[in-house]
């Protein structure tokens, strides 16, 4: 039996503005999962989109986690920083890449769509794989998927148990280089998890259906694959995930300690299962790991 390599997990927000409860669940659940298995637990900043990015977001980011008692190991990296890293896995997919010149609007309207519900992600049909149609300009690049056999790919997902997608049906050729020029979120995340060795992912379920494409990535590049872990997402009051886009706030206003612990830690604790108490933020995690440990026991659970 192959011995297991020393836990390294990480917590990788992007600084779009300060982190949200739903923000801070993620987060405690990743750094948890680290101090269990005795391990590090690594901050990186997916800085990636830059036309996303809002000034001083990534140093509200690191302050309001250290105010939470959360002390990563190592240096904080930033996506920004590692373009080179990049440049060498688009090079090394080589053919396996072909410009689409695509709109999103053509492709939502194509044939392999007109029967997909409004919430399914559009499928990429292929248009541009064989090469751009007269007077077409290659907007983005894609990366191609398996049509025969069907690219099928599955994992056990340490929450919600075994997970699969046929990318060939489910996703089609999926962008690594957006047509704005910055580099792919599929691409970007599974670079740095390979150069900084993770282990072990603990994220949102809203992130569960691009595993796969990951997973794709992984083996194109000669990656090994990460365990997984998918927490459920907190919700607003219409039923959608909690972001920025939704209007979500800070969780972290600056306010005492304390009132950080009451409003923001245990209701955060107490959304992924833990029930715990505590009136200090070292008080929390002393309870919070042992609680994290026992809950892990419980797993997986139904999505």
């Amino acid at each position: 039996m192959t011995a297991r390599l020393p836990y390294i997990g990480r917590f990788a927000p992007s600084p779009t503005g300060p982190l949200h409860i739903g923000s801070l669940v993620a987060a405690i659940a990743s750094y948890l999962d680290a101090k269990v298995h005795h391990g590090q637990w690594l901050v990186r900043i997916e800085d990636v989109d830059g036309a996303r990015n809002v000034d001083g977001a990534d140093q509200h980011i690191l302050n309001s986690l250290q105010r939470c008692g959360m002390l990563w190991d190592g240096e904080v990296t930033w996506q920004t920083q590692r373009y080179p890293l990049y440049q060498q896995a688009l090079e090394q997919l080589g053919d396996l890449v072909y410009p689409c010149g695509c709109s999103r609007r053509e492709i939502a309207d194509s044939q392999v769509n007109q029967s997909l519900s409004p919430h399914h992600a559009p499928i990429y049909p292929g248009t541009c794989r064989n090469g751009l149609a007269p007077g077409k300009v290659g907007r983005a690049l894609r990366l191609k998927v398996p049509q025969s056999p069907h690219c099928v790919l599955s994992f056990e997902d340490r929450w919600f148990g075994r997970y699969s997608q046929d990318l060939t049906t489910e996703v089609g050729d999926f962008i690594i280089v957006r047509a704005d020029r910055y580099w792919a979120y599929q691409l970007a995340v599974v670079v740095d998890d390979g150069a900084q060795g993770i282990t072990d992912i603990v994220r949102g379920v809203d992130l569960l259906d691009s595993t796969p494409r990951q997973l794709y990535l992984q083996q194109v590049l000669g990656l090994p694959q990460p365990s997984y872990l998918h927490v459920p997402v907190v919700l607003n009051e219409n039923g959608d995930k909690m972001s920025k886009q939704t209007g979500a706030i800070a969780f972290d206003d600056g306010s005492d300690p304390q009132q950080l612990l009451r409003t923001a830690m245990l209701p955060a604790a107490r959304f992924l299962g833990l029930d715990i108490q505590a009136e200090t933020i070292d008080a929390f995690w002393r309870a919070a790991v042992p609680a994290w440990a026992q809950l892990l026991q419980t797993l997986p659970r139904q999505p």
